[in-house]
């Protein structure tokens, strides 16, 4: 008898099985309740269980949320166990592949379980068949959530650990705290009813064509993981995890690789334009630790040559309004004062401080080479106010660590980015955009434009430029990612993002 049950219960695919209905309260005629499942009492476990552990995560939540809502044993039935556990186990198994360690999926207690289960090994205490079935039950499917909320979208949020890192201000009392947004990616993310969806998937036995539905794509993925295995050191493996971690995210606009597209990393500060045939790369200044550049994704919209800046609000609050009222300090740095509801042009005596806080006034810096964006800047939607643009201080492209702007990213080649956007320009616009931009004129036309007109009428000969069709724009933050040639680098963990996914990843890896 207890062959026959070995043999029903180990089985990989329970349908081949002639006897496949024999199930173990086919044996209830023992009249030994140590063979029989009491559903009551394992529903009782189950809550029990669901009490007593503390979620570490957000699938652990779920998990018991389900359990402690009279949620129905889904892995155990009247038959035990079937190919399902060990269809999970089998991925399982693997974890130490993607840097994640099987304790943290209860893989000892399962199969400890599994295997008291299969072989009826049950006594009168706390591995009695309901205690059994109930552990099992419960271990699989924290396991199995597990699992599937971090293949399936990553086993960190970036909305909800970025952007909660930085604080913007809060007041004394710590009452009122805003944070600095750090990540703007639109990304699919678990919903309400996610968990119920792979409980729904393990009960119609559809989990193991689930469980590879789920795994992460993409070359960076993959190269990432074949290199885990000979990491050269603890630093470099750390280093390779938490960007497997980000490939695992699923953007909802993910960066296209046979579309024209512009990519900035901000720990290898470079700026990578990738056309049809070419790339064009550039050195680039990015936020600094106090006012970092946010990862997002967009599209440059439009170009203004020579343009004039409009000091942000949090620039105003921390650096410009304690000069309200220097007219040597406005004058210095080329800034005017301007009332918001009629456009007029201040007399910088008569602005205060408080005005200038109150968000009726702005402070603009006028076009030209002393301009903060440079000659040029280009345009995109973002919450944040930052572009890329051009620079008054151009030496500190040469910098080795160039984390010192106010979040905006400084391009390198500006004219060769334009050039870039454009989609097959004339002549006479590239020309138009040299001379505005005080760059040598390479036509007669031009050559003669500039012999005939100051430098006031050069920098106004062209504004606005749209781009059409848009490109796309993804401002990312990989410490590991390929240079221009396509090999893949290592970068400096410039703002200290591994370590925040580092420590994220913990209920994973201990």
């Amino acid at each position: 008898m207890l062959s026959a049950v070995l043999l029903l219960t180990q089985c990989s695919d329970w349908k081949t099985l002639r006897n496949k209905d024999i199930t173990m309260e086919a044996f209830s005629d023992m009249k030994t309740p140590a063979f029989v499942f009491d559903h009551q009492a394992i529903a009782q476990q189950l809550n029990a269980m669901a009490e007593a552990e503390k979620p570490q995560t957000e699938a652990d939540r779920r998990l018991n949320d389900y359990y402690k809502g009279g949620g129905a044993a889904v892995w155990i039935d009247a038959a035990g166990a079937d190919y399902r556990a060990d269809s999970l186990m089998a991925w399982l198994q693997q974890v130490g592949d993607i840097g994640m360690t099987p304790r943290a999926f209860c893989t000892a207690e399962i199969q400890r379980d599994l295997q008291r289960l299969r072989q009826l090994d049950f006594d009168e205490g706390k591995n009695s068949i309901n205690r059994v079935a109930a552990r099992l039950e419960y271990h699989l499917s924290k396991a199995c959530l597990r699992y599937c909320y971090g293949q399936r979208f990553g086993f960190v949020n970036p909305h909800r650990v970025f952007n909660h890192l930085d604080v913007e201000k809060q007041d004394t009392a710590r009452r009122f705290v805003k944070y600095r947004g750090l990540f703007d990616q639109d990304m699919e993310l678990p919903g309400e009813d996610y968990a119920k969806n792979v409980i729904y998937k393990v009960a119609h036995h559809t989990i193991a064509d689930y469980l590879r539905e789920i795994q992460p794509q993409g070359t960076l993925y993959t190269t990432l993981k074949d290199m885990l295995p000979t990491a050269a050191s603890d630093e470099q493996r750390r280093r390779i995890i938490c960007n497997m971690e980000r490939c695992r995210w699923r953007l909802h606009k993910p960066i296209n690789e046979d579309e024209k597209r512009i990519v900035v990393n901000i720990p290898s500060y470079q700026l990578y334009a990738y056309g049809d045939d070419s790339v064009l790369h550039m050195r680039v200044v990015c936020g600094a630790l106090k006012t970092k550049t946010p990862q997002l994704t967009s599209d440059i919209e439009w170009m203004e040559v020579n343009p004039q800046w409009v000091i942000p609000m949090s620039i105003m609050e921390n650096d410009v309004a304690r000069h309200a009222g220097d007219s040597a300090y406005f004058a210095r740095n080329h800034y005017d004062i301007y009332e918001r509801a009629t456009n007029r042009q201040m007399e910088v005596g008569e602005v205060t401080r408080q005005m200038l806080l109150s968000g009726k006034y702005r402070v603009a810096q006028r076009s030209g080479s002393h301009n903060s964006l440079g000659r040029i800047v280009f345009r995109f939607k973002n919450k944040y106010s930052v572009f890329l643009h051009y620079t008054s201080n151009p030496s500190a492209f040469q910098r080795e660590s160039r984390a010192i702007s106010h979040g905006c990213v400084r391009v390198a080649k500006p004219f060769e980015l334009a050039h870039f956007v454009l989609d097959n320009p004339d002549e006479w616009l590239l020309e138009r955009i040299r001379i505005a931009m005080e760059l040598k004129p390479e036509t007669e036309r031009g050559k003669n434009y500039v012999a005939t007109h100051d430098e006031e009428e050069r920098k106004k000969l062209i504004g606005y430029v749209p781009v059409k069709p848009r490109v796309p724009l993804y401002i990312i933050y990989y410490t590991m990612w390929p240079n221009h040639e396509g090999t893949l680098q290592e970068w400096p963990d410039v703002y200290g993002y591994d370590n925040v996914l580092w420590t994220n990843l913990q209920p994973m890896m201990r």
